[in-house]
């Protein structure tokens, strides 16, 4: 058996191999392949020098996570001043805000996101793993990490999938009981759930909040920006640190044989505890979303109102179990109230999210 080839010939003994044969490893090196055998062994060394050093890996998506970009074609009206105000190539790391001509884009990098790269790469070593193509996304890690610190070569692009329209973490030399991801689509992990951390999708230019079919102004149109300090980034970190450390602090038994996915789960279920919440029927087909969000987050969901109640999440003031919160003097909160504690693991403040038209809330 040939542990795995370079070229096209064994990395061991040096002879000619099957094209086919093993998992390609490309984006570390042009033509790299190895067998399972040998993928499990490196995995295993290299999760050991990292639990050594008490760090776990960190899977980031690009786009909506990290940054946002647009092609140049699609800035609207209200955002084309932003060309004679974007930031120079010559110094990446002093700017956020930078025009590619070559490949005719736009990208802004999210706020706080240099900071979050820096902490976290103190806890973690760090993938990029997009769907966008090879050229895109070393473009971007190269704004994101101009001086190569933190990822080097660990970019994973479309071309490297080694499955059409989804992530797997068999390209990521890291253990799945080691590893966390950062994405803004939970659909392009589908076995991989446990360790998701959803982040919210960062839209700064007015053709991303068209892509996802939103009415309203772009950042960029509204001249504003996320919170540096208070944001979506400064936020997770704060999350990530907590989980580092329980992990590390917390968990017993040996190092390898412990699981992150245990401790996000574990933290994230402690966010609504002792909520017990009622959905108004009118939610339909996202009915099915919303609960299993919530009673991830640790809350208990009931499919008719009682007085253990504690919240009505409900889409507008005249349903049955919207009036209903209004009597009994329950919570009337919408969606975005659950959604917000998803992304940031903290119960959120009702009054920021009370039902449209809700007159009064719950105490």
């Amino acid at each position: 058996m040939h542990p795995g080839s370079f070229g096209g010939i064994c990395i061991h003994c040096g002879q000619k191999v099957d094209a086919e044969s093993g998992v390609s490893f490309g984006y570390i090196h042009k033509g790299l392949k190895l067998d399972d055998k040998e993928i499990s062994r490196v995995r295993d060394i290299d999760v050991k020098n990292l639990l050594n050093r008490r760090k776990l890996c960190l899977v980031l998506d690009l786009d909506h996570t990290l940054l946002n970009t647009t092609f140049l074609y699609r800035l609207s009206s209200e955002e084309m001043h932003l060309k004679t105000h974007t930031d120079s190539l010559e110094d990446i790391s002093k700017g956020s805000l930078f025009m590619l001509e070559h490949v005719q884009v736009m990208t802004k990098l999210r706020p706080f996101v240099r900071t979050f790269l820096k902490e976290a790469s103190e806890m973690f070593e760090m993938y990029i793993y997009t769907m966008g193509d090879r050229r895109y996304s070393l473009e971007m890690a190269k704004l994101l990490d101009p001086q190569g610190l933190y990822f080097k070569d660990k970019v994973i692009s479309r071309e490297d999938g080694t499955q059409k329209n989804v992530k797997d973490l068999d390209l990521v030399l890291g253990t799945e009981n080691s590893i966390l991801i950062l994405d803004d689509k939970e659909e392009v992990w589908p076995k991989y759930r446990d360790n998701l951390i959803l982040m919210e999708r960062y839209h700064f230019f007015n053709s991303s909040c068209q892509d996802f079919g939103l009415q309203c102004k772009s950042l960029a149109a509204l001249n504003i920006d996320e919170n540096e300090t208070d944001g979506a980034l400064a936020k997770i970190l704060e999350v990530l640190r907590q989980i580092n450390y329980k992990f590390f602090d917390e968990l017993q038994g040996d190092l390898v044989d412990r699981d992150v996915r245990q401790v996000l789960s574990s933290f994230r279920g402690e966010v609504l505890r002792g909520c017990v919440i009622v959905f108004s029927l009118n939610f339909r087909g996202d009915l099915r979303i919303l609960r299993r969000i919530a009673e991830r987050l640790g809350a208990t969901c009931l499919k008719k109102h009682d007085p253990t109640v504690t919240h009505v999440v409900a889409t507008d003031f005249v349903t049955k179990e919207s009036r209903w919160a209004v009597e009994e003097k329950k919570f009337l909160v919408n969606r975005r109230w659950l959604e917000a504690a998803d992304f940031y693991f903290q119960k959120q403040p009702e009054e920021n999210f009370l039902c449209q038209n809700a007159l009064v809330s719950g105490s």
